[in-house]
């Protein structure tokens, strides 16, 4: 894992196509701050120390500190759905002091949301969070990817720009 930041260019052939494509709406895309409320809660209070946000296909994958070595996905209208959050009981991080709390995911999100849907061409695909070791990766539309901690990153806010 990098200390601070690491940037991976990837397929060649996407990164030269970029500019003949556009971001499509997708549910979560439509929803996203209840999309992010959600997130949220289920590392906040329900166990989650890692979660991948899949923006354009609108699925959440998890892994809960109950079970850290298998991951559960869920998908579009399922995570939306009334009562979601509640099927998980409210559970801790197994004994684990998580590097990140409630203040910064909520501006964790922001950015995300901002890296979503401030640009139709060059725009955030998907992201991780992992509470414990800090770290954050957000895939772009250009097929770029970083790999960034939680710190440098969240100093960066005003000057982040997608790749």
């Amino acid at each position: 894992m990098p200390e601070t930041w690491l940037q991976i260019k990837g397929d060649p052939s996407i990164r030269a196509q970029l500019f003949q494509q556009q971001r499509m709406e997708s549910l979560f895309d439509t929803a996203i701050d209840r999309v992010h409320e959600i997130a949220h809660t289920l590392l906040t209070q329900k166990g989650v120390f890692h979660m991948k946000i899949h923006y354009s296909s609108s699925q959440l994958t998890c892994w809960f500190a109950g079970d850290p070595f298998v991951y559960e996905k869920f998908v579009r209208e399922d995570v939306l759905a009334d009562g979601f959050v509640d099927r998980f009981p409210d559970t801790n991080h197994a004994g684990r002091t998580p590097l990140l709390g409630g203040p910064e995911i909520t501006r964790i999100f922001k950015e995300f949301k901002r890296l979503r849907l401030s640009d139709e061409t060059i725009y955030l695909r998907n992201t991780a969070v992992n509470l414990i070791n800090g770290m954050i990766n957000m895939s772009f539309s250009c097929d770029g990817t970083h790999y960034i901690d939680h710190k440098t990153f969240l100093a960066k806010l005003d000057t982040f720009e997608t790749p």
